[in-house]
């Protein structure tokens, strides 16, 4: 992992992504995939290029999210509103495995380009299609973003405080979980089409589904027993002790009593053995009714201690403890560090830079960043020019009119 070439086979040796999507959560999916041995390429507008490049801060004017979010692609300029560009693309789809689109339903139909005409070129091809609300339905054609499927998910009605206005996220999270979700749906196709018939398939991705997923059994709480759940701040109706508390040095720390015996072993450490006896400790639904009791025994000892003393018991206890780190903190953890969660990569800009890495470890096929994300059109000349045949005079023209970077 990180920016060594591994020796070993990578897990996607041999699929080919063409990526034209924006924004997030397709060039996540893209990115993951990369990650694991695809080639992606990447097709961006020739002036514009993926809006991801000018999100969050900059150095030197060069993004540091698209640097991470880029990584393992190659880049294509090329205008798909041109019908040369148009054609270009047709010639690329008959090489490739996966096509990552987010337009809007109905624009690949507009240009052409619709998954009845990529078929047609590629029948093993398989289309993701990432957008708000799905490519049929009322919502179809509304502009769709993450924030919106965090509104309408239940996740933000439930995140904050009981008296407080619901919460969004500082990050994107449902385009990152769509994301996540986005490449195993890629790779749930591509298992289909190599023990099926050889022939790919369409896939209708909304952003709204995947949080919907994540923010948990509210729906069928909903269905079964009339119940709408209601903020409960960083408590849980599952269990408690469960919060965030204050250490004695101004940090803070979480923990989490999910498991009976784990609930046990907090309230013996913290002095307050004579719970446990209680009917109502038995269960975390019961714990949960009496968190003012039990967050309060937990807050006062946690108060008296500094973090590291609080850490350091509750691992001797066999309890189950975190702090809560700001980033710079998460650099230097000795788990992190061990697992390599965090990995340095050369870039040609920046140097030396840390990133997070693969998301997984796999034993025979690891993953790997073999390079950052790079400028817009960087590999248009190899991938059009050597690859595709398109040569040097046809490449310059087509760069003059704007179709090309």
């Amino acid at each position: 992992m990180g920016g060594q070439e591994s020796r070993s086979r990578r897990a996607l040796d041999g699929v080919r992504v063409l990526d034209v999507s924006t924004i997030l959560a397709g060039p996540l999916t893209c990115q993951i995939l990369g990650d694991f041995g695809a080639d992606v390429i990447k097709i961006e507008h020739p002036r514009h290029g993926d809006g991801m490049r000018g999100h969050g801060l900059s150095k030197d004017g060069v993004g540091l999210w698209w640097k991470m979010i880029g990584r393992n692609k190659r880049t294509v300029g090329l205008y798909l509103g041109d019908p040369e560009g148009q054609e270009i693309f047709r010639e690329l789809v008959r090489t490739a495995d996966v096509v990552v689109e987010n337009f809007r339903p109905g624009t690949l139909e507009r240009w052409g380009l619709g998954w009845t005409d990529l078929r047609a070129l590629n029948p093993a091809l398989v289309l993701l299609r990432v957008t708000g609300f799905g490519q049929t339905g009322p919502y179809a054609a509304r502009p769709g973003f993450g924030t919106l499927a965090e509104s309408m998910s239940g996740f933000a009605h439930l995140t904050g405080s009981p008296d407080g206005p619901p919460m969004l996220p500082a990050f994107g999270l449902a385009d990152s979980i769509a994301g996540i979700t986005g490449a195993a749906a890629v790779l749930t196709a591509l298992y289909a089409r190599a023990t099926g018939d050889g022939t790919g398939q369409e896939i209708d991705l909304d952003i709204l589904e995947p949080i919907m997923t994540a923010v948990g059994p509210s729906v069928i709480y909903v269905d079964q027993l009339g119940v709408v759940q209601q903020r409960t701040g960083n408590r849980s109706l599952n269990n408690a002790p469960r919060n965030t508390y204050r250490t004695a040095d101004g940090h803070w720390v979480a923990i989490s009593t999910s498991a009976n015996s784990i609930a046990e072993r907090v309230l013996t450490l913290v002095g307050h053995a004579e719970v446990i006896g209680e009917e109502w400790f038995a269960t975390g639904a019961g714990r949960a009714r009496h968190a003012d009791l039990l967050d309060g025994y937990v807050a006062d000892w946690i108060g008296a201690r500094t973090r590291s003393e609080v850490i350091d018991s509750f691992t001797a206890a066999g309890a189950a403890v975190a702090p809560v780190y700001a980033p710079d903190e998460l650099l230097a953890d000795p788990q992190v560090r061990a697992l390599e969660m965090i990995t340095q990569v050369p870039d040609p800009d920046l140097g030396r830079i840390r990133m997070q890495n693969v998301l997984f470890r796999m034993s025979a096929t690891p993953g790997e960043i073999r390079f950052t994300g790079r400028g817009v059109g960087a590999d248009t000349d190899e991938v059009l020019g050597d690859e595709l045949g398109i040569g040097a005079e046809r490449l310059a023209e087509l760069r003059d009119r704007g179709v090309l970077r």
